[in-house]
């Protein structure tokens, strides 16, 4: 393995970790994974949504909004119901428990990074975004389907692929 290899490792595991502590932090104070904060975060700024125009919002699949909605509800962080129009249409609400949780929460790893991302010259952002598809594609990550949250994902998550 040459040194630019090496370096570049380094580079992927520094990511890798800040990501996991990133994750740690967030389970530790509010107890949520990131997914569930933006969840909350979004239903906070917009009122009552649909699980669908969540999905849409977050770039998470449907079935994603689901199992964590399962989640939230269980903690009494957010309530459902379905839509009388429309029975598989299904509308989410923040809950009082649910503000007060998020009224302690960390910022999002991913908020630090597009801050500070965006705030790069157009010309750094094209070839950071080119180098890291490059990456993606090197490690045969191209087809894996990815939201643009950095989080660990669900320990318990079985890995498919």
């Amino acid at each position: 393995m040459n040194q630019r290899s090496v370096d570049a490792l380094i580079a992927l595991r520094k990511i890798q970790r800040v990501t996991e502590l990133a994750s740690r932090r967030l389970a530790a104070t509010a107890g949520l994974t990131p997914s569930q904060l933006a969840v909350l975060r979004l239903l906070d700024k917009s009122g009552e949504l649909s699980s669908g125009r969540i999905s849409e919002a977050t770039l998470l699949k449907q079935a994603t909004i689901t199992s964590l909605a399962d989640k939230l509800e269980a903690r009494e962080l957010i309530a459902r119901r379905r839509c009388d129009e429309d029975r598989r249409r299904v509308w989410l609400r923040l809950l009082p428990a649910g503000v007060a949780i998020l009224a302690d929460a960390p910022d999002l790893l991913q908020e630090t990074f597009s801050d500070r991302f965006n705030d790069l010259p157009d010309w750094q952002q094209s070839l950071i975004v080119a180098a890291l598809e490059q990456v993606s594609g090197l490690l045969d990550a191209d087809d894996l389907d990815a939201a643009p949250a950095l989080d660990i994902g669900e320990l318990d998550e079985a890995v498919t692929g």
